[in-house]
């Protein structure tokens, strides 16, 4: 049996679904094949269920379609699985040479209408890996646990725990909570602990900055890949973020997360599990507005500005002494 996975991004989204294919993988014995934008296929090629990633050129595209669409049709598929529910990947769904497509319960765009089959009635009210979930039902295989099967390589050489990374920025300011936050978390923690600093490149004035008021801290802000990443935060005891495809790696790799979230649902996008906390303002009525600007009068933010340091602090020092255990 063969079956293409078609789920392109974004970071987290992958991430997401890994559990359902992991567990079609297992059921099924099939070989899987997964569709993903370029930028992401060294990381997918490490999921263990996936035999072959076919990268998705999101980048001019029309220059490379044609490559693209030869690989995607190189071979025939029994089943092809569109968890991503857009009408492009619908439409890269159709384009493969698959028996069967079937589409996702949270199908959008008009997507529904390029599947022969959806995988259950929508219910956004839960996280986005039980929404997944609705796959194994729909191919009747019962559902096992949440697991993860992906490999990181970890750095060669790391000083002796407890090791903390720092994961300070998203794409929305929404998610973001203060860098003078982070620093005063930083420097709590850095006689007992090493603390260090993650980003992308756009990240790396925002890392600097914590870097200076909390002396001590090791600025690794744009210095590594995704895989290199994974790898960094597969070797911490702990991982303070706010909501960002990181923060589903560190999850992932089996790393205790704490988050602050801010602006978004956490019971729907947080870090999967009850080894991880997830910290927010549930006193306001705004939250979660999940909007990229703040929509308030003042535009402050305060479901993130309101958010003490000591709260994070208290809460990471509970977390690291179980991480401790753990070992």
């Amino acid at each position: 049996m063969r079956i293409l996975v078609v789920k392109l991004s974004s970071l987290g989204d992958l991430f997401h679904a890994l559990p359902a294919v992991a567990q079609v993988k297992a059921a099924t014995g099939a070989e899987v094949d997964w569709v993903v934008n370029t930028g992401y296929a060294p990381l997918v090629s490490r999921f263990a269920p996936v035999r072959r990633v076919i990268g998705f050129p999101r980048q001019a595209f029309l220059a490379r379609a044609p490559a693209f669409l030869r690989d995607l049709r190189a071979e025939r598929y029994d089943l092809v699985l569109d968890l991503q529910g857009l009408m492009k990947s619908a439409l890269v769904a159709r384009a493969a040479r698959g028996d069967k497509v079937i589409g996702p319960s949270f199908h959008r765009e008009g997507s529904r209408w390029l599947y022969d089959a959806v995988t259950g009635p929508r219910n956004k009210e839960r996280h986005a890996i039980d929404e997944n979930f609705d796959l194994l039902d729909h191919l009747g295989i019962a559902r096992g646990p949440v697991i993860f099967p992906v490999r990181f390589d970890p750095p060669a050489a790391l000083p002796p725990g407890p090791r903390v990374a720092l994961l300070p920025r998203s794409r929305w300011e929404t998610k973001n909570w203060p860098p003078a936050h982070f620093a005063a978390v930083a420097r709590e923690l850095l006689p007992n602990a090493s603390v260090y600093l993650f980003g992308a490149p756009e990240d790396r004035a925002t890392c600097a900055g914590i870097a200076t008021a909390a002396p001590g801290v090791t600025d690794l802000c744009a210095q590594t890949s995704l895989l290199e990443l994974g790898g960094w935060l597969g070797a911490m005891d702990l991982v303070i973020t706010v909501d960002s495809g990181p923060m589903h790696i560190a999850a992932a790799a089996g790393t205790r997360v704490l988050a602050v979230f801010g602006a978004t649902e956490h019971r729907r996008t947080g870090p999967y599990g009850d080894r991880h906390r997830v910290l927010t303002r549930d006193d306001l009525a705004c939250r979660p507005c999940l909007s990229r600007t703040c929509r308030l009068p003042e535009r402050d933010r305060r479901c993130l500005t309101g958010l003490a340091p000591g709260r994070v602090i208290a809460e990471a020092r509970e977390l690291l002494a179980l991480s401790t255990a753990d070992r």
